[in-house]
């Protein structure tokens, strides 16, 4: 190509796209990582609930004491201080509830269907999320994740849909590896790549990012129509026998909200907004973090339905230590108030039927397994800095390909694929329940 005389060829890792069938990734999980103790599960929110409720009682302490042991000038600022690091700690924990929310959703929290669904109903609405209108959206996401057409979330861009300059083979490489200066100089100039426009993007993003996608299909599937949501019962994510559940989903977030309203007539606005109400934006937060980077990164590739398959998607994600870039003790405080989601992710997408609590076993075995083919779906740890890097180096992808990478603002991608022959999807044991009707 006569790109490459004006700039170097790129330098990417080359990524498997994977022939293994479900039988052989699944046969290496051991039988036990499928049980399911209901003790065992009601152990964790209920743990959460107390580290809680502990650290909002060492906060009301402080706070009492700060009057007393320090001048009034420097009060509101240790206030302040205290109930950040009460939000923060809370939010965190709050979302190891939201983790258990999700099991349920799955089926992983008991063998009863109905405990499920009433334990998952309680937790999701207390936190502001739809239960069943989650849960089945989410199904969907599972069975299509990576998937350019059909997956739920996460869905990357192409050149066209960023109204990008088309692709022109003299100057520029379908796989980004050979792309001229002067396409790099326009490319660059066209997405308006500054580190603070992907700063204010994250943050935006991290903060907004799941009411915004509830109800507005924000950074869903884009074929969608417009308004599409995930409160009315008619809405093309879900099926017209499933209305009823969507309608017992909405009641959930009605009492929710009315819940906040009655208490803070009762204690007062300030008092709800620091104990519930920060946590709570603390909680999307975390979630929007974990599942952004657990299915976005430069080197994680994506299918058009020609090669796409059930095992395919579910290697499409990436496991993190959250927090680990902070150094071990927060990054084992991450996985423990989490419940180590972010950790066993790639996991979770072959067999979402393993509770939380077997899934580091299970997770073992499994990445051995993957290891023995040349595959490693062990990213970065996952932080602020980390959705920063993977903001600025995931841009868009193009219009052709059956596989295809993540390029940056200068067209250049990561990774390249290396082809298997296509099987056909064995989805058996995969614990997704979905129905397409």
């Amino acid at each position: 190509m006569a790109a490459s005389s004006h700039s170097p060829p790129a330098s990417q890792v080359a990524v498997h796209v994977t022939n293994l069938s479900m039988k052989d990734l699944l046969s290496v999980i051991p039988a036990h990582c499928y049980e399911r103790s209901l003790l065992r599960s009601f152990s964790y929110p209920i743990w959460d609930l107390v580290v809680i409720g502990s650290v909002w009682k060492l906060a009301s302490l402080a706070d009492a004491s700060v009057a007393t042991a320090l001048p009034p000038s420097a009060q509101g600022v240790a206030k302040f201080s205290i109930w950040a690091l009460y939000s923060f700690f809370a939010g965190l924990f709050g979302f190891g509830l939201w983790i258990v929310a999700h099991e349920c959703g799955h089926g992983a929290f008991s063998a009863n269907k109905s405990i499920n669904n009433a334990v998952g109903w309680v937790l999701h609405s207390g936190l502001g999320i739809p239960y069943h209108s989650w849960r089945i959206s989410h199904a969907k996401h599972h069975a299509a994740t990576g998937h350019m057409t059909q997956d739920q979330v996460f869905v990357p861009w192409t050149r066209s849909q960023m109204n990008l300059p088309p692709l022109d083979p003299a100057r520029d490489d379908l796989l980004g590896k050979n792309v001229s200066t002067a396409v790099q100089a326009e490319l660059l100039e066209a997405l308006g790549d500054t580190p603070i426009a992907a700063f204010m993007s994250s943050i935006i993003y991290l903060f907004l990012g799941l009411p915004m996608y509830l109800l507005y299909n924000i950074g869903g599937q884009i074929r969608y129509p417009k308004g599409t949501n995930h409160f009315s019962p008619s809405s093309i994510i879900f099926a017209p026998h499933q209305a009823s559940q969507i309608v017992m989903s909405d009641l959930g977030i009605l009492i929710w909200l009315g819940l906040i309203v009655a208490s803070c007539n009762h204690w007062g606005f300030w008092t709800v907004f620091r104990t519930y109400l920060v946590p709570y934006l603390w909680v999307n937060q975390w979630l929007v973090l974990v599942t952004f980077l657990q299915h976005t990164d430069p080197l994680l590739p994506h299918y058009r339905a020609e090669m796409f398959n059930f095992q395919r998607g579910a290697l499409c994600t990436m496991d993190r230590s959250l927090l680990g870039d902070l150094g071990p003790i927060m990054g084992w405080l991450g996985a423990h108030a989490t419940h180590g989601i972010s950790e066993t992710h790639v996991l979770h997408h072959l067999t979402s039927k393993v509770p939380h609590y077997h899934a580091w076993e299970a997770t073992d075995a499994l990445r051995a397994r993957l290891a023995a083919e040349g595959i490693n779906l062990v990213g970065r740890p996952g932080g602020w800095a980390e959705v920063y890097r993977v903001m600025r180096a995931c841009r868009f992808v193009e219009d052709e390909g059956g596989v295809v990478f993540y390029k940056n603002s200068r067209g250049i991608a990561a990774a390249k694929p290396v082809f298997a022959a296509t099987t056909t999807s064995d989805a058996e044991d995969s614990g997704v329940e979905i129905d397409l009707k």
